[in-house]
């Protein structure tokens, strides 16, 4: 480059690159006192990004090196496609082309994905609408598609980019895409193994070679996530039995010519199968070493387990948490010996400083007031740090079933030594719920089960609840409301408003009928972390319609009783404990509950409850049995009888599957299912993963065996009477919520019984 001077003494300075420009520098100009700067060539760029980049200002002195400087500053900024620099007089020209800008940006040929989530993938990289585009930003987006497309073993996907330009120095880019088969796994192999068979390996994998349902699954998809998922599987499997010298020596992932074929080869070494020697402490262990002791569940004789060793330094640790020491440090030392294969601990512990909370701060709930997890910590601010307390927030806020994720990260605050930050990350989930159910008959047809409930109003956390049953015996609209603090102290409040009505199930058109309308109000007190015990009080309504037909017997005795409308006021109490591992898809952990109801005024004197128990007891990493028991009691006070509308019911979904809904237990004489105030109803089940999907949860299959019934209040129970079912049933978490079909066969049944084979149900039952 060179200097040119004309007749305005005009001075012209040159930019090829910035590069170029901050390395070389073949050009000369006298430093100047700068009158004034002007820009040219923008179009979309406000002029002040181009004056806060610029290391020189108007009044301050130019040269050479503060050219340089702005030229890098100014092509750092990446909008540019080129940048000069021209001196005319005292004034500073700063001449720029920009970079055209991204309008659109559509994708052709897209099955596999949704255009949202490739255009997020884009975003990710520095391209979308309204960005300076450029050659090698067009290159790295066509490799994070193509990086997508491998994620999902889709090796042979084909990207090809457009750019068109438009008016206003725009462009619109269209990725035109070729997507290909995906690349299916056909062999894997491990070597290496003599302990444990090949095939009892790999069916500790989540990805296999393919089945039947690997539409569903894509199980037989290769994804390089999954299988070290799948390899640390494995080694969880050999050190929780022992082998505390496994390891994989290698994993070798081979693609055949056409890109179709995977083939995985896993070489491991399993090494000698130890036993537990002795443990034994050192450090300090804040003179409760009796305490800690009785954390450890390493056991000498054992085989060596990894897991406990884990609990174990876990459990320390967090014993460590409960006395403010939130850096205490555990250490499991391992002392091998070889020779006779056994292996000794040494626990270190150093409780290092003591903390306290700082601050709490939560992120992700872009939905869910911060209150609502807020009010869910026991871990206070400015408290000392508590493990425990820290642990149980966590559960709790889990618990409220509003996020799918739940994390909580414990950071140091700078420039302090006894002070923690807790964040809180969650990933929020829909928490609305329709729910659907249908039964089939040959007296009632279709019967209709309509819900929609939403568990999180407004980020609020309060519930809100419709039900609405179709049926043309029974009718029903329930609305439901909880406030679950509606004292801070974690009182709840919940309002239900009813009207249900039922007409009856004689096959002869009768055209009586019950109409009940009621509401209640109900408050829970947390008594423990785990238990919550409710109180409430409500007020009934019952009308009996009276038709062209008599009444049925029961019915026109109340009404000579207590009139055609009746009223009641009941008060109830209630306890639950719920620590099941996942109310959707639990597979261990138990649920209790027990509810009490009392008449106490107007016409109807009464008293009923129930206790209901499930058990869910995991068998392995597929096979879960699960159990339910439920009982109810009830009877009439004051030398009344136990009003006929609160009968319990039997039969059908929730209780007896096989049998139609409420169909079972005592009848008048116009074949009336009455119901009754005792009730049995015993359920098992059997739940595995649908054939062929290996170890997905999503999709599962489930055997069952029900048995129950309901009694008069003069009845004894009787278990010769209760009727029984067994069948095969399919639980699927569909997008829409969780569905279940079920087919039963009743084993034990009388004439008489409505026998209803087939039942679904989209929502959560048992």
């Amino acid at each position: 480059m060179q200097i040119k001077l004309n007749r305005f003494k005009t001075r012209t300075v040159c930019a090829i690159a910035a590069g170029i420009l901050a390395s070389q520098m073949a050009w000369a100009v006298d430093p100047f006192t700068v009158r004034d700067i002007r820009v040219e060539g923008l179009q979309r760029v406000e002029p002040g990004t181009i004056f806060a980049s610029l290391p020189v200002r108007v009044g301050e002195t130019y040269n050479d090196d503060k050219g340089a400087a702005a030229i890098r500053a100014l092509f750092a900024l990446g909008l540019f496609k080129d940048v000069r620099l021209e001196v005319s007089g005292d004034v500073l020209v700063v001449i720029i082309e920009e970079r055209p800008t991204v309008a659109d940006v559509n994708f052709i040929g897209t099955k596999e994905f949704d255009k949202d989530v490739l255009k997020k993938a884009l975003r990710d990289v520095g391209l979308s609408e309204g960005q300076a585009f450029d050659k090698s930003l067009a290159d790295k987006a066509e490799q994070e598609i193509k990086r997508q497309y491998i994620n999902r073993s889709m090796y042979s996907a084909e990207i090809v980019l457009t750019v068109t330009p438009i008016e206003r120095n725009r462009v619109n880019l269209s990725f035109n895409v070729t997507e290909g088969d995906s690349a299916k796994i056909k062999e894997i192999r491990i070597v290496g193994n003599k302990v444990f068979s090949e095939s009892t390996l790999r069916g500790l994998f989540d990805l296999d070679t393919g089945g039947w349902m690997s539409w569903y699954t894509k199980a037989n998809r290769y994804s390089r996530a999954k299988l070290s998922a799948d390899t640390e599987t494995m080694r969880s499997y050999y050190l929780s039995r022992g082998y505390l010298e496994f390891k994989v020596d290698s994993t070798q992932v081979a693609i055949s010519p056409d890109k179709q074929d995977i083939a995985i080869t896993i070489n491991i070494t399993e090494g000698e199968r130890f036993l537990v020697s002795g443990v034994k402490l050192e450090g300090n262990f804040l003179n409760k070493e009796e305490e800690f002791k009785s954390l450890v569940s390493i056991k000498p004789g054992d085989a060596y387990n990894a897991d406990t060793v884990a609990a174990t330094t876990k459990a320390f640790t967090d014993y460590f948490g409960t006395f403010g020491f939130a850096f205490a440090k555990v250490d499991a030392v391992a002392q091998i010996d070889r020779i006779n294969n056994r292996v000794a601990f040494v626990l270190q512990g150093e409780p290092s400083r003591r903390a306290y909370v700082r601050r709490i701060n939560v992120s992700g709930n872009s939905r869910t007031r911060d209150e609502v997890v807020r009010r869910e910590f026991r871990q206070f601010e400015s408290s000392w740090y508590d493990g425990d307390k820290i642990k149980l927030s966590r559960s709790r806020v889990d618990r409220l079933g509003f996020f799918t994720e739940v994390n909580i990260d414990t950071q140091e605050v700078p420039g302090t030594t006894d002070q923690v930050d807790l964040s809180i990350g969650v990933v929020e989930k829909p928490t609305g719920n329709l729910q659907i159910g249908a039964g089939f008959s040959s007296s009632d047809k279709l019967a209709l089960n309509l819900g929609i409930k939403q568990e999180n109003v407004f980020g609020s956390g309060n519930y809100l609840g419709i039900d609405v049953n179709t049926s043309k015996i029974n009718r029903q609209v329930v609305l439901t409301t909880v406030n679950p603090y509606f004292t801070p102290d974690g009182i709840s409040r919940s309002f239900d408003l009813y009207h249900r009505s039922s007409r009856p199930l004689d096959g002869q058109g009768g055209d009586y009928g019950l109409k009940t309308t009621g509401s209640t109000i109900r408050f829970g007190v947390p008594f423990t972390e785990l238990d919550t015990v409710f109180f409430g009080a409500g007020y009934e309504r019952l009308t009996i319609r009276p038709g062209f037909n008599p009444l049925p017997l029961t019915y026109q005795n109340y009404a000579n009783l207590f009139g055609y409308t009746s009223s009641s006021i009941p008060l109830t109490v209630g306890w639950t404990r719920d620590n099941r591992d996942s109310a959707l898809v639990p597979t261990q952990g138990r649920y209790q509950r027990v509810f009490g109801e009392w008449g106490v005024a107007g016409d109807a004197r009464f008293i009923r409850g129930s206790y209901q128990i499930q058990q869910y007891t995991p068998l392995n990493k597929q096979f879960t049995v699960a159990l339910n028991a439920e009982f109810g009691w009830g009877r009439g006070l004051s030398n009344r009888p136990f009003p006929v509308f609160k009968n319990s019911a039997s039969g059908g979904l929730g209780s007896v599957r096989g049998f139609q809904q409420g169909s079972l237990g005592p009848r008048d004489a116009a074949n009336l299912a009455l119901g009754g105030p005792k009730k049995i109803t015993l359920n098992g089940e059997l739940v595995a993963p649908f054939p062929g999907t290996g170890n997905d949860r999503t999709l599962r299959v489930f055997g069952f065996v029900d048995a129950g019934n309901v009694f008069g209040e003069n009845d004894a129970y009787r278990l010769n009477e209760l009727r029984s079912s067994f069948g095969v049933g399919l639980s699927w978490i569909s997008p829409i919520g969780p569905l279940r079909f079920a087919f039963a066969n009743p084993i034990r049944k009388k004439v008489g019984d409505r026998i209803e084979r087939f039942q679904f149900q989209i929502g959560t039952s048992f």
